[in-house]
């Protein structure tokens, strides 16, 4: 899975790595973004690519309770495509969720060792993710969820789990405005190569995600 992660790039370097036309309003870096947080993400509106906020935890539009996004932080690639709640999403709300490493546990007995997981060979990246939005007795959000897979020969001995992280040659592709099925979507997502990937622990200050610096980055010496 992908519970937490950061974006630490200052603002012109996301306009200029992601070739986003406008500023991005209110941007902020983070060391230690959480589920139920707004996260920055990139869409195609047909025309262009623009880059605004999403709650993260998808609530489906169809959803009569906002709580139900807490527990849709990642979707499964694998399934994405078949369940309802991400399949008419896999064809039409497909996003960009800028970031730069993320994080997980390594469990040791009953120990939990966080580390931090960057891309080995270039630093801001995007995860897959899916859109929606949701309105409910006046109430409006924009929220998604971050596609996962199973973990590569890498991230096996950490999680089972790891999310999906576009190559920069794909990244449009996946956000395009061309109508595509949830199977194409799905066979897209099948066909990506992993780029190799470098991790080193981190104190469990990270843990909580009220803590937000450079503690959270500092490698364990």
């Amino acid at each position: 899975m992908c519970g937490r992660y950061t974006l630490l790039a200052d603002e012109a370097e996301i306009l200029r790595e992601f070739d986003i036309p406008c500023p991005i309003d209110g941007y902020q870096p983070s060391y230690n973004i959480a589920p139920g947080q707004q996260i920055l993400a990139i869409i195609n509106d047909g025309k262009e690519k623009r880059a605004g906020y999403l709650r993260w935890g998808l609530v489906p539009s169809w959803a009569s309770d906002e709580k139900v996004g807490y527990k849709m932080i990642n979707a499964r690639s694998e399934t994405a495509h078949e369940k309802p709640s991400f399949k008419r999403l896999m064809a039409r709300k497909r996003c960009l969720i800028v970031a730069d490493s993320f994080y997980e546990w390594l469990r040791y007995g009953d120990q939990k060792q966080p580390k931090r997981i960057r891309l080995a060979d270039r630093e801001l990246f995007a995860f897959a993710g899916l859109w929606d939005k949701w309105e409910f007795k006046g109430k409006k959000l924009f929220t998604c969820t971050i596609l996962t897979k199973a973990a590569n020969d890498f991230m096996e001995d950490i999680h089972h789990r790891m999310p999906i992280i576009l190559p920069k040659d794909r990244e449009d592709a996946w956000i395009t405005a061309d109508k595509q099925t949830p199977e194409e979507a799905h066979r897209f997502l099948e066909t990506l190569k992993i780029e190799r990937m470098q991790a080193y622990d981190v104190a469990s200050y990270v843990n909580s995600a009220k803590n937000n610096d450079a503690k959270c980055i500092a490698p364990i010496v």
